[in-house]
């Protein structure tokens, strides 16, 4: 692979990691920003997707991390959906090699869509814990494996599906949901950058380097999750969606 990584091409993407990591910890879609600039600096697509699931594991990391530090995330609840969402994840990035995934990309513009008009109109969100309709052992075999398998095969608008999850079958409150979305995130990364390092597909410089901003964005984004809530997160999450299914339409019109 012929790509040489200059001062300014690593301070150009330190910063649109940082960006992406402060906009992943509120509402996900950080990828928008960061897969079209390493493809810029000129990494073909493969080493492009697998670089940024390094960076992206980063600010899910920092994110995670913070969010249970404060209590927000109870880690003792969540082992088993954390090792659902990795196995499914796994499942996912074995099964797209053997798949073909264009009928994946037809519909999924509508259905992040959907996730932004239910964020958008739906009289439901709040702060406040609802009636939980999964146990948490049926909510980590079937939603949290099912969306890390859907991040493994495909990925865009993982961290809003997990949210979605949680608000619908867990009764999380907004900022609790996205909170545990960001822990499940960080396990369907790294099952998928596993994959991508055995494969040996990481531009590991740019992809550290990409990693300290993501950690700064992914900390000041936690932080406005817990002070900020549902005001925050409610547009964010609907901005992203439309600007991801936006972004995914384009791709199909222009491939």
């Amino acid at each position: 692979m012929d790509f040489e990584l200059t001062i300014q091409i690593a301070l150009i993407l330190f910063t649109v990691a940082a960006l992406a990591g402060f906009i992943d910890s509120i509402a996900g879609g950080g990828g928008l920003l960061t897969i079209p600039a390493l493809m810029w600096a000129g990494l073909p697509p493969v080493a492009a997707l697998a670089t940024n699931k390094l960076q992206a594991s980063a600010g899910s990391f920092f994110a995670s991390w913070y969010f249970i530090r404060h209590g927000a995330v109870k880690l003792k609840t969540m082992w088993l959906a954390v090792g659902c969402a990795f196995v499914g994840s796994a499942l996912g990035a074995f099964a797209v090699q053997q798949i073909d995934a264009e009928i994946l990309k037809v519909i999924l513009p509508f259905l992040i869509f959907g996730i932004g008009l239910y964020f958008l109109f739906s009289k439901k969100l709040s702060d406040d814990d609802k009636h939980q309709v999964l146990t948490p052992t049926l909510f980590a075999f079937t939603a949290a494996i099912g969306v890390g398998f859907y991040d493994g095969f495909f990925g865009p608008g993982t961290g809003s599906f997990f949210a979605l999850a949680f608000v619908m079958l867990y009764g999380f409150g907004l900022g609790k949901a996205t909170a545990h979305a960001k822990l499940l995130n960080f396990s369907t990364n790294i099952a998928s950058l596993i994959i991508f390092i055995i494969g040996g597909h990481v531009v590991w410089l740019l992809g550290l380097t990409m990693m300290v901003g993501q950690a700064l964005g992914a900390n000041l984004g936690s932080r406005l999750v817990l002070s900020k809530g549902t005001k925050l997160i409610r547009p964010m999450v609907v901005t992203m969606s439309l600007a991801m299914s936006i972004k995914l339409l384009s791709d199909q019109f222009t491939s």
